[in-house]
């Protein structure tokens, strides 16, 4: 949004699990001593300890986003083709007499036909292509964040975020076939990471407690300084659409009836079980609920280690009230 690239990354729906794992004093209430033979030891942190909190797009920790390919040495714009350089006639040259003098010792790689293209793009690097698609991305959602932020998702069009980003309108719906997706990702990274932390509970924890822990970690660093300028301004685009906030709720929903999934499998309740339906709405009641006060906060100005900590004993509260219907249910043998 106004800070660019930063504040595309944080909002509501994407954030931190590694402060999911980095949480110790959210303890689930029915969690056993003793850990299973060949299971992570607690302290470890698990594969999944960067998270993301529900769905939106802006700034999410670098962990969790996708490994930056490193630019070529001479800048391409987005949307525009360029050859790629010829190699100097020396070295072809010289390449050639190498080869004349002693065919068996040259390289198969090196010579013309498929080998060689494949010998090209590994000098080269990661391809140009996919750069330039990476970059023309990136310049579509920061030009859709500014516009959002300065106007209300609901009063800009496709078209003016294309022509921002110095693309026609078709390149736009090419990346993001409805409007929607420049807010909020189509499979939002934390569906995987709670899933995870469920699926690799220990022995003797419920599946909400599992999940519940991993929600109040997470969100909970919603407050903190790196997210709280993201948080507001997701916020407030998000509160003033109702575009948006139809997409969150179906969001919520999707991931509610992920978790409780999940559950069912592991519980192999039969059709018409209840209880794996009830416990996933709880957690996710759970997570709604403390987003709402995070994004409530964090409006009003409020950031920093006080506010993490303040969410995160409202969450824990809400935790254990949460734990006394469901503390025995889902538990792993």
């Amino acid at each position: 949004m106004t800070a660019g690239a930063s504040a595309r990354r944080s909002t509501a729906t994407d954030l931190l699990a590694d402060d999911a794992a980095a949480a110790p004093d959210v303890e689930p209430t029915n969690t056993v001593a003793r850990e299973p033979a060949g299971a992570p030891p607690r302290g470890a942190e698990p594969p999944s300890a960067r998270v993301v909190p529900l769905p939106s797009r802006p700034p999410v920790p670098a962990a969790v986003l996708p490994t930056p390919v490193t630019a070529p040495s001479s800048p391409v714009a987005p949307n525009t083709t360029e050859r790629l350089p010829a190699e100097p006639a020396a070295d072809v040259q010289a390449g050639r007499d190498a080869q004349a003098a002693d065919p068996q010792a040259a390289d198969p790689a090196d010579a013309s036909g498929p080998g060689r293209r494949a010998r090209r793009r590994e000098r080269r690097g990661p391809d140009l292509r996919e750069q330039r698609r990476l970059r023309t991305r990136e310049a579509i959602i920061d030009a859709a964040a500014e516009l959002f932020a300065a106007r209300g998702f609901d009063h800009v069009s496709v078209l003016e975020i294309a022509q921002r980003a110095g693309v026609v309108e078709k390149t736009v719906f090419n990346h993001f076939p409805v409007k929607e997706g420049l807010v909020f990702e189509a499979d939002p990274p934390m569906r995987a990471a709670l899933l995870d932390a469920v699926r690799r509970r220990p022995a003797g924890e419920s599946a909400a407690a599992a999940a519940g822990s991993f929600v109040v970690a997470a969100v909970s660093q919603l407050g903190s300084p790196a997210a709280a300028e993201g948080v507001a301004e997701m916020a407030r685009i998000i509160r003033a659409s109702r575009t948006l906030q139809a997409r969150e709720r179906e969001i919520l929903g999707a991931l509610t009836d992920t978790l409780a999934e999940q559950i069912t499998l592991e519980t192999r309740a039969s059709a018409g079980e209840l209880e794996p339906w009830l416990a996933a709405n709880a957690v996710m009641g759970l997570y709604s609920a403390l987003l709402e006060l995070a994004r409530d906060r964090v409006l009003a100005g409020a950031s920093g280690p006080e506010l993490v900590a303040d969410l995160r004993a409202r969450g824990r509260r809400g935790l254990a009230l949460l734990q006394f219907g469901l503390a025995g249910y889902a538990k792993r043998p």
